[in-house]
């Protein structure tokens, strides 16, 4: 699933029924969460923080700018905060699955959707920025809403969509793609603002003034200062005193935790703490923060002590949080401080049901779940046990050998564990779609024609899904006779156990495979999927009867 954040930031902070019509419209658009909604008084704005994937969310935005346009007006608007535009700015992030360039593009539709439908201008900023002078948002929200009338009519300030007139109520809108941004505060050991403020501009990436050998300031030849660049890129940091904790934060906004993570910033920050005599006690997330960039924290820590990566997502999750000392003010909580758990699409349901459930459901009269999903899960156990091995071998200092084999032998059995899971749900939802293109009308024979060429379609995923299940089983395979052959041989029983799972998953999703080609018209797709899935078969087969030869000899030894 591609997951994409929308932070759209309105011109209101004071009523908050404006806002709530507002939030509102969001909701109401399918497979939407809102997540947040951060209403300032003094600023007399809102920042809305709301996920879902890409069509969806960009009907959201549409919805959320065309109903500030009718709620707000500029003309009345007063605030500490700079703005243009009844929507101010309106940026797509990507959090899973979605590239910054995908982001850009559904910048670009929604932009030209604003313009063209609602005759509002409309700048592109950030990543989708048209010229190099409009990637900064100051650099477009210049004037602000009283200036915007002239601004737009200078050629160089030609809005990217919409009328180059400007709309007195709704003002200018930007939109654009940015990178996700983690903000993030160091808990310090000290009361002091000024240690906090001091080591802030020395790890924020504008630095700090720079000064000459006697410690005056220097500035260049038109007066500018001359700046000393700070260690993180991408970092902005402030230090401050938090009362109710009675302890000196560093406050970072970390604008692309990508090429500066978070526990790099945790590490420079306990490091400049050292050198000030002071020690880093833990640190907080303020919002939520994407799967990948806790994952790459808890992986960090782990290589530094020289333990598996291949364990999971959940162990990870322990390990960053424990480490990154995130629990030190408050409990955390990664469902509600993740972005992926709050939106709660990680596994389908019978993904998540507890096993007596799953066996009563399976139980039942209705043909679905089937055998399936449960050749998916024999599979997904098989790729868990794999894992178990490669986990119980590495680390260990007699198998040192062999680690980098187990390390990478364990990341793939977590990833064919996941992978087969949601396939458990995916194949029991590919047969209900075969059961509802069989429901659709036929009453003439254009409706006819559109519901078997729906037939069809719905039965050739029918016929994939199971196909990607009988493929998967086979790494499955593949990595049960690595660990019977290279891991901790008191675990060889385990690896003979996953191999079997991994034989008994692939022959039976390829009987699926099977008994849903004979619904099938297209006989180029037939051969062609009965054939691979033979010569697959026939690969696991072979590879069995190798595994349990190395089974037997072990256990026989």
């Amino acid at each position: 699933m591609k997951i994409v954040e929308c932070v759209p930031n309105f011109s209101e902070g004071r009523d908050h029924n404006k806002i709530k019509i507002i939030t509102d419209a969001i909701s109401s658009v399918s497979g939407i969460s809102l997540l947040d909604v951060d209403p300032g008084a003094d600023t007399n704005r809102t920042v809305v923080t709301f996920v879902g994937e890409p069509d969806n969310v960009i009907e959201a935005a549409f919805q959320a700018i065309k109903t500030a346009a009718s709620v707000l007006d500029m003309r009345l608007h007063h605030g500490a905060h700079a703005r243009m535009g009844a929507t101010d700015v309106c940026p797509f992030v990507p959090v899973a699955n979605i590239t910054m360039e995908e982001c850009v593009l559904l910048s670009q539709r929604l932009a030209k959707r604003v313009g063209d439908e609602l005759n509002i201008p409309v700048f592109l900023y950030e990543n989708s920025a048209s010229k190099p002078d409009r990637q900064n948002l100051a650099n477009v929200r210049s004037g602000e809403y009283e200036g915007m009338a002239a601004k737009l009519k200078d050629p160089e300030w030609h809005p990217d969509f919409g009328p180059v007139v400007l709309d007195e109520k709704a003002g200018v809108t930007a939109i654009g793609a940015r990178e996700f941004l983690v903000a993030y505060n160091v808990n310090l050991n000290t009361q002091s603002k000024a240690i906090a403020s001091d080591i802030a501009l020395d790890i924020r990436e504008a630095g700090r003034r720079a000064r000459n050998e006697k410690g005056k300031f220097i500035s260049d030849e038109e007066g500018n200062p001359v700046m000393t660049l700070g260690k993180l890129k991408f970092v902005k940091a402030v230090g401050w005193y938090i009362d109710e904790y009675q302890i000196a934060q560093l406050s970072m906004n970390l604008t692309n935790y990508k090429i500066t993570p978070v526990h790099s910033a945790f590490e420079e920050s306990r490091e400049q703490a050292r050198l000030r005599g002071v020690r880093v006690t833990g640190s907080e997330l303020v919002g939520l923060i994407p799967l990948q960039a806790i994952l790459d924290a808890g992986i960090y820590y782990l290589q530094k002590q020289n333990r598996s990566i291949g364990i999971p997502t959940e162990d990870i999750i322990h390990i960053a949080v424990k480490s990154l000392g995130l629990d030190d003010l408050s409990p955390f909580d990664p469902k509600e401080k993740i972005i992926e758990y709050q939106i709660g699409h990680e596994f389908g349901s019978l993904a998540t049901m507890s096993i007596d459930k799953f066996m009563d459901e399976l139980s039942r009269e209705s043909p679905a779940p089937g055998g399936g999903s449960v050749s998916a899960l024999a599979g997904s156990l098989g790729a868990a046990l794999a894992a178990m091995v490669s986990n119980l071998t590495t680390g260990k200092k007699k198998f040192r050998g062999v680690f980098d084999k187990m390390q990478t032998l364990g990341i793939q059995g977590q990833e064919l564990k996941v992978r087969l899971l949601k396939l458990i749900d995916e194949d029991t939802n590919a047969f209900n779609e075969v059961m509802n293109a069989y429901r659709l009308p036929a009453g003439d024979k254009d409706e006819t024609a559109k519901k078997e060429q729906a037939i069809e379609m719905a039965n050739q995923h029918a016929t994939n899904i199971p196909f990607q299940v009988v493929k998967a089983c086979a790494e499955v395979m593949t990595l049960a006779t690595q660990a019977a052959s290279f891991g901790n041989p008191n675990s060889v029983s385990d690896a003979g156990v996953a191999g079997e799972m991994a034989h008994a998953g692939a022959h039976g999703a390829a009987l699926n495979v099977i008994i849903n080609l004979n619904s099938i018209s297209d006989e180029s797709f037939c051969n062609s999927m009965r054939q691979n899935t033979e010569q697959i078969l026939q690969a696991v087969d072979n590879d069995l009867a190798s595994l349990r030869q190395i089974v037997n000899g072990k256990l026989n030894n």
